[in-house]
């Protein structure tokens, strides 16, 4: 597919060129990436929105009526646990974690690559892992019927969620090793 080809320049001779696809490619996986990664952002947002409406729904329902309400429990750490799990790839994205770099800076601009390079390649192994494993706990939890204590809610499904958000992470630190400086989202 890559033959070269005569085509006309500017000057209206003919000059070689080569097709390359891989720009475009590139182009394509990093758009469908940051989309992922924006999903996962508006679902974290609108679970905080769901924590902070239920709890408020819940104090006034003990203020006015002298009772809670009922499931606020169940809803609130189902949707705290997706929140914290669909922030961590926009977070990873925008490098926002916590670093210490105290020593960092003092390698060698030789070194600072190895050891981010390596940190990357730990941090992708790291996060594929909690992906198959918070995976195969979801599927582990379907077939035993597991639900919330209140409102019976099945818990697996925001299991996949969490394992989907992980390996999110995980692609997103392999784009940065790949494109190194180059930022994927700016914050």
């Amino acid at each position: 597919m890559n033959q070269p080809s005569a085509q006309p320049g500017p000057d209206g001779t003919a000059a070689l060129s080569r097709r390359r696809r891989s720009p475009a490619r590139s182009g394509r996986w990093t758009r469908l990436l940051t989309g992922l990664v924006q999903a996962g952002t508006a679902v974290a947002a609108a679970g905080l929105v769901v924590m902070m409406v239920l709890t408020t729904l819940d104090v006034i329902c003990r203020s006015a009526c002298g009772r809670p309400l009922p499931g606020t429990y169940d809803i609130v750490r189902l949707v705290g646990f997706l929140t914290l799990a669909c922030a961590l790839p926009y977070t990873t994205a925008v490098k926002g974690h916590v670093a210490v770099e105290f020593f960092f800076h003092k390698l060698g601009r030789r070194r600072r690559i190895a050891v981010d390079t390596v940190n990357r390649i730990l941090g992708i192994a790291l996060f594929g892992v909690l992906a198959w494993q918070t995976a195969a706990r979801a599927a582990a939890l379907r077939a035993s019927g597991e639900v919330t204590p209140t409102l019976q809610l099945p818990v697996y499904p925001v299991l996949y969620v969490a394992a989907g958000a992980c390996l999110l992470v995980a692609l997103v630190i392999l784009h940065n090793l790949l494109h190194p400086g180059r930022e994927m989202i700016k914050p």
